[in-house]
């Protein structure tokens, strides 16, 4: 079985993976439509939202043999099945792998929360390698650090780019 990639309209994925799923119930298909989450500010508020991450595209594992390449030329709402100028594209497992292991059982991709207050964080890089501290506040848009940091014996307050941290395990 190999993965291949449908392209179809953008904004119908889904109803692609609806009519390969009842117009080829037969046919051993594995389908994958992977979605990331975002956030998005509208209206001063900020809103999680989920969107395509390869829009326009459905990607396929399947057996390709002459029938099945048939039925799925004739899938109302297909444009496409991605190749060459001589013959379809199959697209590497380790390439599909990676996709898998980022989503999750309803294909999309989850956002990581790398730093909240109060986690203990060490500087990895800069003037102040080495040192450990705890996270007062985070920049998520600016992605800056506040961070409470032991120097000389006092509590100083900090700010960091987050690119220069790590956190502590």
């Amino acid at each position: 079985m190999q993965w291949y990639a449908l392209f179809v309209r953008t904004g119908e994925e889904e109803v692609m993976r609806k009519f390969l799923e009842t117009l080829l119930p037969y046919a051993n298909m594995k389908i994958l439509i992977p979605k990331r989450k975002l956030q998005e500010r509208r209206r001063g508020k900020i809103a999680e939202v989920v969107k395509s991450l390869l829009p326009g595209y459905v990607l396929i594992k399947t057996e390709m043999d002459v029938d099945i390449y048939h039925q799925l030329k004739q899938m109302p709402g297909l444009l496409s099945i991605l190749r060459d100028e001589s013959e379809l594209l199959c697209i590497p497992e380790h390439e599909i792998a990676t996709i898998l292991a980022l989503t999750n059982e309803d294909d999309v991709i989850g956002f990581s929360e790398v730093y909240r207050e109060g986690d203990r964080i060490k500087v990895w890089a800069g003037p102040m390698a080495g040192l450990e501290g705890i996270i007062d506040s985070y920049n998520h848009r600016k992605k800056r650090l506040r961070i409470r940091l032991e120097i000389l014996g006092q509590v100083k307050k900090v700010d960091l780019g987050a690119e220069l941290v790590e956190k502590k395990v």
